[in-house]
């Protein structure tokens, strides 16, 4: 079997980014048949920055699938005594199925684990995308509403890694409304920007990214913000969150959108990002998002180990 990656969204085709999610909700909702696809199997989980949501999720995720799993920290490859990223990959594709790994930095270093046939390689995190996180997030959006074609989402807060990846992979779905409301300087890499366009304009979608709060689109189905201060990362400028504080989420959101459900992708910091009556309101589902990163992970695994099945 050739071994399949996850780094960027755009590494899959619309077709296994449906199936992914789907499997990922068959997983959520308790239909799937844990057949144990990666029994036998042996999952590297390896881990840079600090995490709590997706190193549980993948850890736990490749038991339930049937892996082993061998864990790493930061200080734990030879990398840090100057053997080259391209060496310690050839090593772990000689010895493990599938590599799990965060490092916040240029996903260069993934592709280059990702040059061989043998290892899938999973991006949990790298500085541009966080791919895993929208699989969670449409997971999380087909749970509640039972689709995701023609839903109306916000994003406020930083372009981000995780606003970068939900926009990548939203934009696919035939009918969605993706609004980001950025701060000036914050917003979308242009390049991420320029592919989810693209997307929207071939699959029929609509994304719109505005630097203001003013004049928010209406019939709003979900709110998503996400910290201001992203995991693994710092602000040059000392003054930015006198430049973030006109997006904090409150509750007046909901005074036009009722309806709308509140996600996040934790952690949170009450009182900046977001206020604690909306993070642990009812409109929130930012927990069930938390769980949903589990099956998440279990749906890439699965896919990255044995595709598409009918």
């Amino acid at each position: 079997m050739t071994a399949r990656h996850l780094i960027s969204t755009d590494d899959l085709t619309d077709e296994e980014l449906r199936y992914v999610v789907d499997r990922g909700d068959e997983f959520s909702s308790g239909r799937a048949v844990l057949d144990r696809p990666l029994a036998g199997q042996l999952a590297g989980i390896y881990f840079r920055k600090t995490s709590t949501r997706t190193r549980t999720a993948f850890s736990a995720g490749a038991l339930k699938l049937g892996a082993q799993i061998i864990a790493y920290g930061p200080d734990d490859l030879q990398l840090n005594t100057g053997e080259t990223t391209e060496d310690t990959g050839r090593v772990f594709s000689r010895m493990l199925d599938v590599l799990v790994a965060r490092t916040s930095g240029d996903p260069a270093e993934l592709r280059g684990w990702a040059a061989q046939d043998r290892m899938s390689v999973v991006n949990a995190m790298s500085a541009l995308e966080h791919p895993t996180q929208a699989v969670t997030d449409l997971v999380t959006l087909q749970r509640r509403f039972g689709k995701i074609e023609q839903l109306r989402v916000l994003y406020v807060g930083e372009g981000n890694n995780s606003a970068a990846s939900i926009a990548l992979a939203i934009t696919r779905y035939p009918g969605v409304h993706l609004e980001l409301r950025t701060p000036a300087g914050y917003g979308l890499d242009p390049d991420v920007a320029a592919r989810a366009a693209a997307h929207a304009e071939r699959c029929g979608s609509t994304l719109v990214e505005r630097h203001d709060m003013a004049d928010l689109p209406p019939n709003l189905d979900a709110i998503y913000t996400t910290r201001w201060q992203t995991t693994g990362t710092a602000k040059p400028d000392p003054n930015w969150r006198d430049v973030f504080a006109p997006f904090q989420v409150t509750a007046a959101l909901w005074q036009d959108h009722p309806r709308a459900v509140f996600l996040h992708d934790l952690p949170a910091h009450r009182g900046e990002e977001v206020t604690g009556e909306v993070l642990d309101g009812p409109a929130s589902i930012a927990f069930d998002q938390a769980e949903n990163k589990l099956h998440g992970a279990m749906a890439v695994l699965d896919w990255c180990r044995r595709g598409i099945t009918s």
